[in-house]
């Protein structure tokens, strides 16, 4: 029973997660013959504010870019 999970920042809407969700699967099924009902995937969604990166917070990187 694979078990997948996706972090990602806070945003995607609904269609971009689903396709996401299905090549996900897609690749399971492909490259290690799983079954797809035996496949269980997580996205968890984490706020910028909660999210670090090249040693800042993720918003202020980008507040930081946009300058």
């Amino acid at each position: 029973m694979p078990y997948v999970n996706v972090q990602i920042t806070r945003g995607a809407s609904r269609a971009p997660k689903s396709a996401l969700v299905h090549d996900i699967t897609a690749s399971l099924v492909t490259h290690l013959g799983k079954r797809p009902e035996h496949i269980h995937i997580v996205l968890q969604e984490i706020d910028e504010a909660d999210w670090g990166y090249a040693g800042l917070l993720t918003d202020d990187w980008k507040r930081q870019q946009r300058a």
